[in-house]
Order: structure tokens, then C-alpha cells, then sequence
């Protein structure tokens, strides 16, 4: 996991004494991107944080990761990469939803995230799925 390492410490960034709650803390864009337990204990806890399974930088260096397209209720098998700013636009379903044989939501109420708000939204209302309940 070391090649997977990002830090908040360095040149431009924060020094262990100055850095406060609200930046060790798990925020909701994390979701997907960091992993929330791997950090390590001690003065760097939270500072330096590894990147979650399916997470990747972008040719920006954004971290991304990936969700299910939904396409009018029917999850489909196109991939995209979202940066935490463009998922706070879609409604996204958890990886565990119940689909039926052709892909779509058995139930009309689905359990879904939006702008990092946990809700039920109407299964057409979803836009993406989460590719993995270990995302």
C-alpha cells in the first residue's frame, strides 16, 4: 500500500502541529477515494492517508472512482470515474441494491447517496451504482 500513499504533509501542504480536527477527519467526498482506516497512529493520524481500492488520479490529479451507469431504471454495464465535485451531481445507488435478472431495482424505493446525503429515491431517479460494496 505505500505506492498508494497520499499526504497532506510537504511543501505546499500542512505541518503535523498546525493541522486541526476538521483535516484528520473522514469527510463524505472520501467516500470511494480514501480509505478511512488506513492511516497512521499517532501525530500523522489522518495526515497521510492511503487510496481506497478502486480509486485512481485523474490527468488533473483529482481522485476518482467508479460507478455503474443507470440508465431509466436498468443498471448498465458502462463504467464511469467520478471526481468527488461531478458525484455531487447524480444520485447514486449502493453496490448491495436488489436487481432483478435484467438489471433493474426489484424495489421502488432504493437507498442512495446524494450531494453526501444518505435517502431513498424512486429507482428512476438513480443515476449510477456503486461497482462494489467494498468501494
Amino acid at each position: 500500500t505505500h505506492k498508494r500513499r497520499i499526504s497532506a504533509l510537504g511543501p505546499g501542504g500542512l505541518t503535523r502541529e498546525r493541522a486541526g480536527f476538521e483535516v484528520r477527519d473522514v469527510h463524505p467526498t472520501h467516500y470511494g477515494r480514501v480509505c478511512p482506516i488506513e492511516t497512521p497512529e499517532g501525530p500523522n493520524i489522518g495526515l497521510i492517508n492511503s487510496l481506497s481500492v478502486y480509486a485512481q488520479t485523474n490527468e488533473y490529479g483529482f481522485l476518482e472512482t467508479p460507478y455503474r451507469r443507470v440508465r431509466d431504471g436498468v443498471v448498465t454495464d458502462e463504467i464511469n470515474y467520478l471526481s468527488a465535485i461531478e458525484e455531487g451531481n447524480f444520485v447514486i445507488a449502493q453496490a448491495n441494491s436488489n436487481l432483478d435478472d435484467e438489471g433493474r431495482f426489484v424495489e421502488d424505493l432504493v437507498t442512495c447517496r446524494s450531494k453526501g446525503e444518505s435517502s431513498l429515491f424512486s429507482r428512476d431517479q438513480v443515476d449510477y451504482m456503486d461497482v462494489s460494496t467494498q468501494q
